[in-house]
């Protein structure tokens, strides 16, 4: 309420009135200067340190500590976002990038979220933006002919695969407790790697998963899931009066790019109950060169499988976020996820989806815009080149580590994805070679020329080179291996 101390205004001042009613001349201007920017940008990004050398604090010590009570000019933001911003970034489409896994982004998908964004739609539903549904419907029957996916798969895109695996296991927890079999959830147990993303652990226990149920299957000596060890875990677990409900293979793991056996482990689970346990395949990032004839063994024993997830924003050069999650019972993740109200109430509701019950939030983004512009605009044959081409300098690298005798290679080299360790002649103390490793990844990062990750196989600490960046060329990977060399040979 209004008092003396404080009256509401009758009306905007005209400074301000002229700020809220957008002057479209002017951002015309203002996104010209952009525009330009984000073209230098992506033509120096290789010139680039490419991680920052900063401590923790440093950009938070260079901005305020509260909100501006009055309006700045752009032309003030967007030099603070050149001068403080940019150098704590790092910058993952840098051709020196091969940590993690790849996050790609190219000319057509940035153009596509620049629309996105200009639009604004909040695409919840069919009635809320028809052509973003319609759209999202096509790019995912584009994606599962590109994979070729047998009949009965249904895609939707979800923001990531962690929400996508989520997604999976809520629905077969509600399969298992609410719909098709009246369990409690303390009963059912889950499945799946150690080698499995982090995520997955997680997303069981946001399901309602108690942590005690969740069984790691150890792998073989690829790093692969043993589906005899499966079997014989749950075999013991029904034995106990518990039941196996959720089963999560992963095509590429994280650490190593291994393949879990998946016909192996669907056909044990097509015998391990009366109601079999769900299948998710967690395919996020060597999912896409399935869309090459030579790789699509990885997703051989799909077919016994009720779920799959993959990642455009990985390997097929679509800005992040982009998940493409498949599903064989629609019914089933509908029960699960469905939620309605009056004010969502739609002419033609129940005759188009309404993806705002295919996953967890109820908005949406109009992801499938960047998505479609990318395959147009590259094409299949293009995006099977850039695959293979970045599996061929993958198999390049693991075979200058194979001739060079002061290093060694743990892990098969799958999807441009090569994990090894600098091991001198005659130097055999585990613990003193996973500091040298420690010591060499540190080095080779904070050079700021190139950027890798490590992790652990067999116990073994070892480096990560993930190679899948749409600039990066043989040139830069040979400059990447002549640099951990030079930099092993000192340290």
């Amino acid at each position: 309420m209004a008092t003396e101390e404080f009256p509401l205004p009758t009306e905007f001042s005209p400074e301000t009135a002229q700020l809220l009613r957008p002057d479209i001349d002017e951002f015309r201007r203002q996104a010209h200067e952009v525009v330009e920017w984000m073209a230098e940008y992506l033509g120096r990004v290789g010139e680039l340190r490419v991680q920052p050398d900063l401590a923790p604090g440093s950009i938070r010590l260079r901005l305020p500590v509260t909100p501006p009570e009055d309006p700045e000019p752009m032309a003030a933001i967007l030099a603070d976002f050149r001068t403080v911003i940019m150098p704590g970034m790092t910058h993952w489409n840098h051709p020196g990038f091969f940590g993690f896994f790849p996050a790609n982004t190219s000319p057509p998908s940035i153009l596509a979220e620049m629309l996105t964004a200009t639009l604004g739609a909040q695409c919840m539903s069919w009635s809320t933006s028809p052509a973003a549904t319609e759209l999202e419907q096509v790019t995912m029957e584009w994606l599962a002919w590109m994979l070729k996916l047998p009949e009965g798969f249904t895609g939707v895109i979800q923001d990531t695969a962690s929400a996508a695996t989520l997604v999976a296991l809520v629905t077969a927890r509600d399969r298992f407790t609410k719909f098709e079999a009246p369990h409690r959830v303390e009963d059912l147990t889950v499945y799946t790697s150690p080698e499995a993303n982090s995520s997955v652990a997680k997303d069981a226990r946001l399901a309602g998963f108690p942590p005690e149920r969740i069984r790691f299957v150890e792998t073989d000596e690829g790093f692969a899931m043993r589906p005899d060890l499966l079997a014989e875990m749950m075999a013991e677990d029904r034995e106990a009066g518990l039941v196996p409900a959720a089963v999560v293979a992963t095509a590429g793991t994280t650490s190593s790019a291994a393949v879990d056996p998946l016909p192996e482990i669907c056909r044990i689970c097509a015998t391990a109950g009366p109601l079999k346990p769900w299948v998710h395949v967690d395919a996020a990032f060597a999912g896409s060169a399935a869309i090459l004839p030579e790789m699509r063994w990885i997703l051989e024993g799909v077919d016994g499988a009720d779920s799959l997830v993959f990642n455009p924003h990985k390997w097929l050069l679509v800005n992040f976020d982009c998940s493409a999650y498949f599903v064989r019972d629609v019914p089933a993740l509908l029960r699960s996820f469905s939620a309605s109200a009056h004010y969502l109430a739609a002419p033609h509701q129940g005759v188009v989806p309404d993806y705002r019950d295919w996953g967890i939030p109820l908005g949406r983004r109009f992801r499938a815009l960047k998505l479609w512009f990318v395959l147009r605009r590259y094409g299949v044959k293009v995006l099977q080149a850039m695959l293979r081409e970045h599996i061929r300098l993958g198999e390049l690298l693991a075979a200058w580590v194979d001739e060079s005798p002061a290093f060694e290679r743990l892990a098969t080299a799958r999807f441009g994805l090569v994990c090894f360790r600098h091991h001198p002649s005659g130097e055999d103390d585990a613990a003193a070679l996973d500091a040298r490793n420690e010591r060499l990844v540190n080095s080779l990062n904070a050079s700021g020329k190139i950027l890798l990750t490590p992790t652990r196989l067999g116990g073994k600490y070892s480096l990560r080179l993930s190679i899948g960046h749409l600039t990066t060329s043989e040139a830069e990977v040979r400059r990447a291996w002549d640099l951990i060399v030079e930099t092993a040979g000192r340290i």
